[in-house]
């Protein structure tokens, strides 16, 4: 079959070719505008989120900007309610205050003026050997004087001024009675003192010079000054180390049924004391401290066998190292 005269024209191949290359350049053509378009969209769209993101951004600082301030204006509230409160609190504390003052004031008004409180009754308690005259009459209180209007102290001093007062309570009985609670002291020994004697407890202190013994122990041989022999005072130093060994000889003697026949002990020599017997008109030596219970047992043994013999008894030894008590005889 021939074939056709435009396949070989070069006039036609040209236009062909000149076709072909056109519509290249117009696809290429609409394929850069079509890139163009897309990247203008993403351009476009990126600008979009970068607003997006400082829109954001802004909207986040403005938010924190206003939680900070309703947060300051918060404390700022809470701190003037404090504040507030605070005042309010220290008004209520000074009114009540006020009105305590006020009643407390009014309390003691009338306590003080009432006759309410004036004194009726004035009661002594545990007094054995002072007379509860004698200790009303020491406090100055009087009936009819206001129960308020006196120091207990002061009180206290006055009654203690009587020597065998050791200590004083004093009790407010409302709203009309004074109780005073006595605690004594206890005469217990003698001293001898210029033919007469000085009672005093086993804390050396001197409560009464009399004439009468009452049947106590007198203590010979004390070194205390006869003018410091006065009701309220003590014995001196060296006396007072030595009443000690009298009280544990006295305790001796009464742990051997001994001590209701002790009628003087002699404290002149602290290695040599003695004790007089009346009953059994005997002298004790005991040299000094040691060993008291076992010398009051030989005491015993001795009164036993020489019943009715006056004389002397020797413990002065030292019964640890083969010392014999003995027995001699008043001839």
């Amino acid at each position: 079959m021939p074939r056709k005269t435009k396949d070989i024209n070069p006039y036609y191949m040209e236009q062909e070719k000149n076709k072909e290359n056109a519509e290249e350049m117009l696809r290429r053509k609409k394929q850069k505008e079509r890139e163009k378009r897309i990247n203008q969209k993403k351009k476009a769209e990126e600008k979009q989120e970068d607003f997006d993101l400082d829109t954001e951004t802004v909207i986040n600082m403005t938010n924190k900007n206003k939680l900070k301030k309703d947060e300051e204006r918060r404390k700022k509230i809470t701190r003037e309610e404090r504040k507030r409160k605070k005042r309010i609190k220290r008004i209520k504390f000074f009114v009540k205050l006020f009105l305590l003052v006020g009643i407390i004031a009014g309390g003691i008004t009338f306590a003080l003026t009432s006759p309410i409180f004036n004194i009726k009754d004035i009661n002594v308690i545990n007094n054995v050997t002072i007379p509860s005259d004698t200790i009303i009459s020491l406090s100055g209180l009087k009936s009819d004087e206001n129960i308020f209007r006196f120091y207990k102290g002061d009180i206290i001093n006055k009654i203690k001024e009587n020597p065998y007062v050791e200590s004083v309570e004093i009790h407010r009985k409302l709203p009309s009675t004074i109780e005073i609670d006595i605690t004594e002291r206890v005469a217990t020994y003698n001293v001898d003192y210029m033919g007469k004697y000085a009672y005093i407890n086993t804390q050396g202190y001197i409560l009464e010079i009399s004439d009468d013994s009452r049947d106590m122990p007198i203590i010979q041989g004390a070194t205390t000054n006869e003018e410091d022999i006065v009701p309220g005072n003590r014995l001196n130093d060296e006396d007072l180390r030595r009443l000690e060994q009298v009280i544990r000889i006295m305790n001796a003697a009464k742990d051997s049924g001994l001590d209701g026949q002790v009628t003087s002990i002699d404290i002149s020599d602290e290695n040599e004391y003695s004790i007089y017997l009346n009953d059994e008109k005997k002298r004790v030596y005991l040299g000094d401290s040691s060993n008291l219970s076992n010398k009051m047992l030989y005491v015993q043994a001795i009164i036993e066998q020489e019943k009715g013999k006056e004389g002397e008894i020797f413990l002065n030894g030292d019964l640890n190292n083969g010392f014999n008590p003995y027995f001699r005889e008043k001839v």
